[in-house]
């Protein structure tokens, strides 16, 4: 945006300038001396008076055009300063620093804050926070921040950018960091120079720690893979910190070192062992080995006899982890409530030297570490309320980024049957979960009617349990949720009230997240919405109603439960204790007159799951069943059923599918029916990343297939499925990588031998690293010396990193990892005096410098900071402009209809006088003179004086030639003598008024005498 500066070619009034965004339309005002040059002769006749007026009208009007062109604006100067104060809150400062810091920040508004300047405070950590905002008061810290922050990180760029934001538009800005600078996230130099360009300035007030002595558990070291049976050293780096004069012993610092080590849900001590730890860095080595196959987790832990001998007790604990690789190891998950209906598969997979883990599906895993010892993972009819979302994302990163294996059987509880529609497991499957074409099966019904809203965050509950079971419906199921709103009325969410999930989906979870259910007084009238709702569906095949209460309402009519159970409509009921005990006999009834299931919730947090547990039946029409029996056909030689000739025994049943439309999918084994051959997928495979994922849609014997458990081919069928998914493994043993965290960053350092033992050069690697927060990011490597590649990521994120590496097309991919005990946070001691003393010395735009304060120590004197008065007034008065030039547009409109109008009207003031005479009289009392009326008679008398004046005019003008044919003068008679030269000069009266009179015409000429008769006549 271009335009003028504030100081210059501005007019200054009070508070007030003006400024033109586009100047140079100012040169338009030269056309204004032109324009009264030409002009003014043209207007002549309007007379004096009406010309120079119509030309200044002009000009003014030209002017403000012009005016408008430039972009005027109206800006105001004002006088106040806003100043807030970033307080680091993080835990590297010690607690009496951070709450001297709020004493410093509230005497300090006190004192100085000075008639309309505003102060306002953020505190930041990971991120950063509004704890007061700017305001124009004397505002005070409670004791106790109350913003919720993450503080084991500190980013003062964050802290910085929200006060940019912050600052009002009428103020000078000012910023005062309290830190010891220590930030480990963002660039708080680079974001403070964007504020000096702004005229913001920045003073600062740094913190200094005591001497006092520091732990560190730096880093646990074990190899990344191990051979089982081979012992092997796990290292422990240690660094004391402490000061030769702290601690006891010359600085040392006694303690216990405790080692543990964890694989899945076992947890075993190492070792425990008391250490003198000396000033500096020391390296502890413990012999292990290990004679089972799996994936281990150690974990050191340092524990000081004295707690002031380590300030910090955050970087006390690292981990480290390695595998030792056996056979393929399967991790087989199957429902808690009906456990070994696989055992024939189990048996199977162990006869194919397959080793075989079974869990139950609510105890799974809890951290992605824990999938790393399995080569497959194998979901056998375990419905979607049994894993949570965090689970859900682990088994995708694991195939995805990982390489690990993915296998889903078929059966009531499984696929979209299960309630896994519209999760992230389904993007990893080779097939959708829903049925697209409404043909291939019925649809089901599902009613909510909402009442809960007396439970602790009522409200918030509501939502996520409709939502959750809004994600269990395909796109041709119906939904409607009946709710009490705020007018005391039961109603329908959304109209219709039971309307179809497909392409409404975004709008019913929209209008889930606003809706504010009430306390329901009766059942009757939701019951009665919901029963006409499920009459008018024909093609339901389920009807399915959930209704959540704390059993208050009346309860409903025997008519309305009859008329419920002759739709065959299945009400299940969930009772929460908002009064008492969670128990309703109310509720408990209702479900079991329509053939529905009761629930008893104590504890909100398990609504959700229930409410998938019950959408699940509205997805029971996906299960295509036939008493009967069908053969599945084979499709496709797929390497899973190589070996397996002839007609397969048949099934009884096996849940739809839609086959992914993507090349990479590839259908072994279909169902003859029912529909089109995309739903009727039976064995479906695809590389999904780096993974690769199996659909088996029926189930393994238990139901289903029962005849199939005889069948000679069993073993080699699920056997080949199961190997095919594994993790493929490499020659692991040329490749060896090593990790570093440095300075938040993980450096990964790859050796690559070929079988020669010779440099394996010019590989073009590739790798993917998945972190604590499951998030999958890119490691580019570069080749920086014979058989070696480089690379690194950003590792700042306490927790563990697996890296998954492709040395090059065709190759296994390896497998290594990383774990970052502890934020940068709690390994720095002192305070970075030289990032903030570079903060403090931005020049900011037409303002002064900075200053940096005296430090905040551990005695808390805050005498020398309040010195300092960080509200002086040293920057650029700040200004806000407003656009005017419309409201300039729209007078000069107004002034171009006065322009025409004093052009085109000619204004006369003769009323004014008979005005003036008539206020006169009325103000003075005296009679006012009434003007006779004009008559017919006195008209034609006045008529007839007139044609008789213009009759003698005529007849005197006779005389003349017409104009039409003009006649020579007559010839000058000649002079007799002593006639005098006057004698030329005489002529009648009538015609010596008229120069050049033979040049008018006779019209003209009667004109000018009509007009002077009535002249003379009064």
């Amino acid at each position: 945006m271009t335009g003028c500066p504030l100081r210059e070619g501005a007019a200054t009034m009070f508070d007030y300038r003006i400024t033109f965004q586009s100047p140079w339309y100012l040169l338009l005002l030269l056309v204004i001396p032109p324009l009264w040059w030409f002009s003014f002769r043209g207007l002549a006749p309007l007379g004096p008076y009406r010309r120079i007026f119509a030309l200044a009208l002009r000009s003014l009007l030209l002017l403000l055009i012009t005016v408008a062109l430039t972009e005027v604006q109206m800006v105001r100067i004002s006088n106040r300063l806003a100043v807030l104060y970033l307080l680091d809150q993080s835990l590297s400062i010690p607690v009496p620093q951070r709450q001297a810091m709020i004493r410093y920040v509230n005497d300090e508004i006190r004192q100085h804050r000075q008639n309309d300047d505003l102060a306002g405070v953020i505190v930041f950590g990971r991120d950063a926070a509004i704890e007061i905002p700017p305001f124009d008061d004397d505002v005070q810290l409670t004791p106790l921040i109350e913003s919720l922050l993450d503080q084991d990180f500190t980013n003062l760029s964050a802290a910085i950018r929200l006060a940019q934001a912050s600052f009002p538009e009428d103020a000078a800005k000012r910023i005062v960091v309290v830190s010891d600078g220590n930030e480990n996230l963002g660039d708080a130099l680079k974001q403070a120079q964007g504020l000096a360009k702004d005229g913001i300035g920045v003073d600062v007030v740094p913190i200094r720690y005591e001497r006092r002595g520091e732990v560190l558990l730096e880093r646990v070291t074990v190899p990344g893979n191990l051979r089982k049976g081979y012992p092997f050293d796990l290292r422990v780096v240690l660094s004391n910190l402490a000061d030769e004069a702290g601690g006891e012993a010359g600085g040392a610092v006694r303690g216990t070192l405790v080692i543990r080590r964890r694989t899945g849900q076992h947890d075993r001590l190492v070792s425990e062992e008391k250490i003198d730890l000396p000033p500096g860095k020391r390296v502890y080595s413990i012999r292990q080995e290990v004679d089972q196959v799996g994936f281990y987790t150690y974990e050191a832990k340092f524990l000081p006899d004295r707690p002031e001998d380590d300030g910090m007790k955050q970087n006390n604990v690292a981990e480290a982890f390695t595998q030792v690789r056996g056979k393929g190891q399967v991790l087989f998950l199957e429902d808690n409530e009906n456990p070994g209906q696989y055992a024939r598969m189990i048996e199977a997979l162990g006869r194919q030297n397959v080793e075989v883990q079974v869990r139950s599906g609510d105890q799974a895993f809890n951290r992605l570490d824990e999938l790393q010892q399995f080569d497959t993972v194998v979901l056998a009819n375990v419905p979607r309320e049994r894993l949570t979302d965090a689970q859900i994302q682990m088994l995708v990163r694991n195939t995805q980024q990982l390489g690990g294996g993915l296998v889903m059987l078929g059966a009531p509880d499984s696929f979209g049957a299960g309630g896994w529609a519209n999760t992230e497991l389904e993007r990893a499957m080779p097939v959708d979960f829903q049925i697209q074409a409404a043909k291939v099966v019925p649809r089901g019904a599902l009613v909510m009617v909402m009442h809960a809203s007396e439970i602790a965050q009522g409200n918030f509950w509501q939502k996520a349990i409709a939502e959750e079971a809004m994600k269990a419906l395909g796109p041709n199921d119906l939904c409607g949720v009946i709710h009490y709103d705020n007018q005391a009325a039961t109603k329908w969410l959304w109209n219709p009230g039971i309307a179809s999930v497909g392409g409404n989906r975004k709008v019913m979870l929209a209008r889930i997240s606003r809706m504010v259910p009430g306390d329901m007084p009766h059942f009757d009238p939701g019951m009665n919405l919901a029963r006409q709702g499920f009459a008018s569906l024909a093609d339901a095949a389920v009807k399915h109603m959930i209704v959540i209460s704390d059993g208050d309402p009346s309860p409903p009519s025997p008519g309305t439960v009859q008329a419920l159970a002759e739709l065959n409509v299945t009400v299940s009921t969930v009772a929460v204790g908002a009064h008492g005990p969670a128990g309703s006999r109310i509720l408990e009834d209702l479900a079991r007159q329509t053939g529905g299931k009761y629930y008893e919730v104590r504890n909100a947090k398990a609504l959700p799951k229930i409410f998938q547990r019950e959408a699940r039946r509205v997805a029971q029409p996906l299960v295509y069943e036939n008493a009967a029996g069908f053969s599945p056909q084979i499709r496709f030689p797929h390497e899973m059923i190589r070996g397996i000739d002839g007609e397969l025994p048949p099934i009884t049943g096996y849940v739809m599918t839609t086959r992914k439309e993507n090349p990479l999918v590839e259908v072994s084994l279909i169902a003859p029916q029912p529909g089109s051959e995309r739903n009727r997928t039976i064995l479906a495979s695809w590389t999904y990343g780096l993974g690769r994922a199996v659909a088996f849609t029926t189930d393994a014997g238990f139901r289903y297939a029962a005849n199939w458990t005889g069948w000679e081919d069993y073993d080699k069928l699920f056997g080949q499925i199961v190997v095919w998914s594994m993790r493929p493994v490499g020659d692991e043993g040329q490749f060896m990588i090593s990790t570093e965290v440095d300075d938040g960053q993980v450096h990964v350092v790859v050796n690559a031998l070929d079988r020669k033992d010779e440099f394996y050069n010019f590989l073009n690697m590739a790798g993917t690293v998945v972190g604590p927060d499951l998030k999958p990011v890119e490691l580019k490597l570069k080749q920086t010396a014979p058989g070696r590649y480089q690379g690194s990521f950003p590792g700042r994120e306490a927790g563990s990193y697996f890296v998954m590496i492709s040395p090059a097309p065709g190759m296994a991919p390896i497998r290594s990892g990383v774990n970052v005990p502890y934020s940068d946070e709690f390994r720095s001691r002192a305070a970075n005096e030289a990032l903030l003393g570079q903060l403090a010395s931005l020049q900011p735009k037409d303002g002064q410098p900075g200053q940096f304060l005296p430090a905040i120590d551990e005695f808390g004197r805050l005498e020398p900071l309040l010195a300092v008065d960080t509200f002086r007034h040293t920057l650029a008065r700040a200004t806000s402009s407003q656009d005017i030039w419309h409201l300039v547009a729209l007078l000069s409109a107004c002034l171009l209809f006065c322009d025409v109008f004093v052009r085109r009207v000619q204004v006369s003031f003769a009323w004014a006088p008979a005005l003036a005479g008539r206020a006169a009289a009325r103000l003075f009392g005296r009679a006012v003179e009434v003007p006779q009326a004009a008559t017919i008679g006195r008209l034609r008398s006045r008529k007839a004086e007139v044609d008789d004046r213009l009759r003698h005019l005529q007849a005197s003008a006779r005389f003349e030639a017409p104009d039409d044919r003009r006649a020579e003068p007559p010839p000058e008679p000649a002079r007799q003598p002593g006639q005098t030269e006057s004698l030329k000069h005489e002529a009648p009266p009538a015609l010596a008024d008229q120069p050049a009179a033979e040049d008018e015409s006779y019209t003209a000429r009667l004109l000018r005498a009509k007009k002077k008769a009535w002249k003379e006549e009064g």
